[in-house]
């Protein structure tokens, strides 16, 4: 087929698809919104895109160049914000530096990233003393700093973050350069080895931000995401950029709020405090804030929040949709910028009762628009759709990872086929809605059949007196592998649980048919905590290694 490309008058503006032109409809629409920093700081717009341009001109003058890398060690803030804007804006690349690795994987991040500065909150300079003088790339160091005072610090700062923004003008006249321009690094953590590096370009950014807001405002009533919302991110803003939605928030002109450091009762405060409508966290955070004795005294209905990062439990589900929230889940990984499905109900399913809903809300969800997904098997070959049909999550969008940062093994094999590997097995139904059964590594080999960690999981997290539980296959020398439930006990409930009644409860599903006999745990261990990666996902590789 011939091509017959689009001719372009000489003096035609080509508008590339850079993330600086997020910011033009709030200026327009809503000047006057705020964002809010704790009981700190709390500014307009109008002050956030000065503040961008003050940042510009103390990046330039730091000596940061197109191409180069700053990176930033803080809690979530104002100031991340800022960074996620004016640092790609001057065609720099940002690196959001995950503050929960140890000293030796920041070390290495820092280093393959190859930063130039790094902007440090006060309360992570003791991590950077312990690898001091190893670190080879940075040359300026910046201080966050809520109190603005200068601690005591064997670490040279080169300037305080507030004193640096004031020397500055506000206005700044920010380039076009081509989209495809790298604007973020961050660092995944893999099973093993070191943390892997995934990136992403201007125009990634933007087309994630209008894809995510298309489907998220598009629903006739449940789990919107509009205009009069009220968001806080308790994502950290280091994963993934806080799975996009500072930047689709900004898009929006909506108030944001930033809680820093993530604490229950300072996140309920601000929730009460500011009237929070919008959110997206970890099951473990809502974990927290569900057994928080402060719950009683927050009205919590009317808040959205997208569950991710792991799968959401029915019992989980109907605890927090008694709450009053609108739970539900949403699917993506490091690799995928993250989003790419979401689990919206239509109001069909919305009339239905309890167990229904939670059915479908913890579900993977439907595809985004741009989003591609096929569930194939070991040769890439299609699955058919249906509950009991399973293959691995492949999928295409414009917002992926083209691979991982210095490690052409590594983007060859995540780019297999042609298509992004995801690793998680999962299912479809006949309305399309995904459900995950489990990460292709995860997945209990016993007996000839194959048992689901995560379906055998959400089983055990029924079960009354159960806080949380993690299931591990262990080997066995007659079936191969057999599980090992991992459970903690609700507070006050130790005395109501041991290993039979966990058998007994799985044999319950047994008898109705919902799973296989080979499903009930020959071993049930009662543990004082889980083991959780940087981003409060169930470490199975830990859990696998400690009780080996």
């Amino acid at each position: 087929m011939e091509d017959s490309l689009v001719q372009r008058t000489a003096s035609a503006y080509a508008y590339p698809l850079l993330i600086k032109n997020l910011l033009f409809s709030p200026l327009v629409n809503n000047p006057e919104q705020q964002i809010v920093y704790r009981d700190r700081i709390r500014y307009d717009y109008r002050t956030l895109r000065q503040r961008i341009g003050q940042l510009a001109h103390a990046l330039r003058r730091l000596g940061v160049k197109p191409g180069d890398t700053v990176a930033v060690m803080d809690w979530d803030s104002h100031r991340y914000l800022e960074c996620f804007f004016a640092v790609p804006m001057i065609g720099a690349v940002l690196h959001t530096v995950n503050i929960r690795l140890s000293p030796e994987q920041i070390l290495y991040t820092i280093d393959h990233a190859e930063d130039d500065v790094l902007l440090v909150n006060e309360e992570f300079l003791p991590v950077l003393e312990q690898i001091k003088g190893r670190i080879d790339t940075v040359k300026k160091y910046v201080l966050l700093s809520d109190s603005g005072n200068m601690p005591q610090t064997t670490l040279e700062i080169d300037a305080e973050y507030e004193a640096l923004l004031d020397r500055c003008p506000a206005e700044y006249e920010f380039p076009d350069f081509d989209e495809n321009t790298r604007a973020t690094t961050f660092y995944t953590t893999g099973t093993t080895g070191m943390p892997k590096g995934v990136y992403f370009s201007h125009r990634q950014l933007v087309l994630h931000s209008l894809g995510t807001l298309s489907a998220m405002a598009t629903p006739q009533t449940q789990g919107r995401l509009h205009q009069g919302d009220v968001y806080m991110p308790i994502t950290p803003m280091f994963h993934v950029h806080a799975w996009g939605f500072p930047y689709i928030a900004t898009m929006l002109g909506i108030k944001q709020v930033y809680p820093g450091r993530y604490a229950p009762d300072t996140l309920l405060e601000l929730i009460a405090r500011e009237k929070v409508s919008f959110s997206h966290c970890v099951p473990t955070i809502m974990h927290m804030l569900l057994a928080h004795p402060g719950i009683d005294g927050v009205d919590l209905s009317g808040w959205k929040v997208i569950i991710g990062g792991a799968a959401m439990s029915k019992a989980l589900c109907k605890a927090a949709l008694g709450r009053g929230i609108d739970i539900f889940s949403g699917y993506g990984m490091s690799e995928t910028c993250p989003v790419l499905t979401l689990a919206h109900l239509s109001p069909e399913m919305l009339e239905g009762d309890e167990d229904a809903q939670a059915e479908i809300r913890c579900r993977t969800g439907r595809p985004l628009p741009l989003v591609e997904v096929l569930l194939v098997d070991e040769k890439m070959s299609p699955v058919p759709a249906g509950e009991g049909s399973g293959g691995e999550i492949v999928v295409r969008s414009p917002w992926l990872t083209q691979g991982y940062l210095k490690d052409v093994k590594n983007s060859e094999t995540l780019w297999h086929g042609g298509y992004l590997h995801t690793g998680d097995v999962a299912c479809a139904d006949e309305r399309g809605y995904l459900k995950i059964t489990d990460r292709i590594k995860d997945v209990i080999k016993t007996g000839g059949e194959w048992i689901s960690s995560l379906e055998l999981e959400d089983i055990i997290a029924r079960h009354p007196a159960v806080a949380e539980v993690a299931v591990i296959g262990m080997p066995d020398e007659k079936w191969g592998e057999r599980p090992l439930a991992l459970v903690v006990a609700r507070p006050g409930q130790s005395a109501a649980l041991d290993e039979e009644a966990i058998r007994t409860h799985v044999q319950g599903y047994v008898d109705k048919g919902v799973v296989s006999r080979w499903s009930v745990p020959d071993r049930v261990r009662f543990v004082e905590a889980i083991d959780k990666t940087s981003v409060g996902k169930i470490n199975k590789v830990a859990l696998r290694d400690k009780y080996l």
